[in-house]
């Protein structure tokens, strides 16, 4: 027997909120399998959405910024979990189609429908507005993230007796785009105002300081959904049954970054939560090698006993979960767009990226020349606040990083570019010595269904 599946998908919410203010995340988390250090790969809203229903990159499906409407011939999981016989559900935000309400042509194969292409425009955390299959507008009682996990619950009480695949999106912990803020349910923004300040915000500023009291309310109220649906399952004897995966599209960096939350290769933007428990899942323990969020979909589709389409981009982290030693790639690579056209790769240790500093970054989705813009020591900066690009001190990682780069450009079908280095800087010219940090190694292992045309190396135990 199949399992069913769910993906519950919030949208703009930091790794690090997962702890105290998640209980059941958390629990879900060590019940099941963790992935430590998960990112997306564009942390932007459409592509990073586009990525995960596909397991392509934003660049290969067309979804490379918001306002693009992914293509109909791409295939997303509801095509291969609704041809294996599963019957498919999305709840929520979609903001991959052109026109509100969704016409059925841009749903991404979805049979069951009760959504809204921007639910940011079309409610508040009140008043939940979403459209069903003839297109029709149906207002959801209480709460918007309340709403939609009792629309979950009916949709997993209305096909109990067969497989189901249902995509769950919610809008929090994003701000309300009119006013700007982070409407949380009356009384929990107060209940979480200075209680909690990550240390990258807490050095660098931003509005974390207006809104975080906001943001973790909404942050709190999801997790209490979570424990309702998780619930849900058990009264009707799913939930053994049921692979429940959770994830963000993004992170928040609240504006100190850039002039806005996301769109920056720093780990408050790139890096979200990844949890799954279920059949194939539980008892995994925690992942702690880099991941991509572009590697859910393959990795559902085969915890499933489904074939892994050969045009996946992703690879199913599942292997992982059965050994920890399994071969695996030593970084992820993400793009980056609207903000600027950027590329970048994160290791265990290092973070490095670059930047076309001529491409126009709304209309341009790649480019043939970047330049080197940031390189962050994790192991030593956690919170990326010393930027180290530019220094001849790290001008040898920098450089073997830039090769990676290129490798991992390639793999996800982009021409070939060139990087040229940063621009030399003065200071902390004291070079490295310590062979731990050296990166060459073996052979890497592939990229999803693709291989780099050029060969590329693991790093050396204890380097990226």
């Amino acid at each position: 027997m199949r399992p069913n599946v769910i993906v519950v998908f919030t949208d703009q919410q930091r790794w690090d909120t997962v702890g105290p203010f998640t209980p059941n995340l958390d629990r879900m988390a060590r019940h099941g399998t963790q992935a430590t250090v998960a990112l997306t790969p564009q942390p932007v809203c459409a592509p990073a959405r586009a990525a995960l229903q596909t397991g392509r990159y934003p660049t290969t499906t067309g979804v490379y910024r918001n306002a693009r409407v992914l293509p109909p011939e791409e295939r997303t999981l509801a095509h291969h979990f609704g041809a294996a016989g599963y019957v498919t559900g999305y709840i929520g935000k979609w903001h991959l189609a052109g026109s509100e309400p969704v016409r059925e042509e841009e749903r991404g194969g979805y049979r069951s429908w009760l959504a809204a292409n921007a639910l940011e425009h079309t409610s508040d955390a009140y008043r939940t507005i979403v459209y069903d299959e003839a297109n029709d507008p149906v207002m959801l009682p209480g709460y918007r993230s309340d709403a939609l996990v009792d629309a979950a619950v009916r949709f997993v009480a209305d096909h109990h007796d067969e497989p189901f695949y249902l995509f769950l999106s919610f809008l929090e912990p994003h701000h309300q785009n009119e006013v700007d803020n982070y409407p949380a349910p009356d009384g929990y923004e107060e209940r979480y105002q200075g209680r909690w300040m990550p240390q990258d915000l807490a050095a660098l500023g931003g509005t974390a300081p207006q809104h975080m009291g906001g943001y973790l309310g909404q942050v709190k109220r999801l997790d209490e959904g979570l424990g309702r649906l998780l619930d849900a399952l058990r009264s009707m004897d799913l939930l053994d049954d049921t692979i429940v995966a959770y994830t963000s599209d993004h992170g928040n960096h609240f504006k100190t970054r850039n002039g806005e939350y996301k769109r920056s290769c720093h780990d408050a933007s790139l890096r979200v939560p990844l949890a799954v428990r279920g059949p194939g899942f539980d008892g995994g323990g925690a992942i702690t090698r880099p991941v991509s969020t572009i590697d859910l979909p393959p990795t559902l589709l085969d915890a499933a006993g489904l074939p892994v389409p050969e045009a996946m981009q992703g690879r199913s982290f599942l292997p992982l979960v059965r050994d920890s030693r399994a071969e695996w790639p030593s970084e992820v690579f993400f793009q980056v767009s609207e903000s600027e056209v950027g590329r970048g790769i994160r290791t265990s240790r290092w973070k490095y990226y670059a930047v076309a500093e001529d491409a126009h970054p709304w209309d341009v989705p790649a480019a043939s020349r970047y330049r080197e813009q940031a390189l962050y020591d994790l192991d030593n900066d956690p919170h990326e606040l010393l930027n180290l690009a530019g220094f001849g001190s790290h001008a040898g990682v920098a450089a073997e990083l830039r090769e990676r780069l290129v490798r991992r450009i390639v793999a996800a079908g982009e021409a070939e570019p060139v990087i040229e280095p940063a621009v030399e800087r003065e200071g902390r010219e004291q070079a490295m010595t310590d062979p731990a940090v050296r990166l060459t190694g073996p052979e890497p292992v592939r990229f999803g269904h693709q291989r780099p045309t050029t060969p590329a190396r693991h790093p050396s135990p204890g380097s990226p």
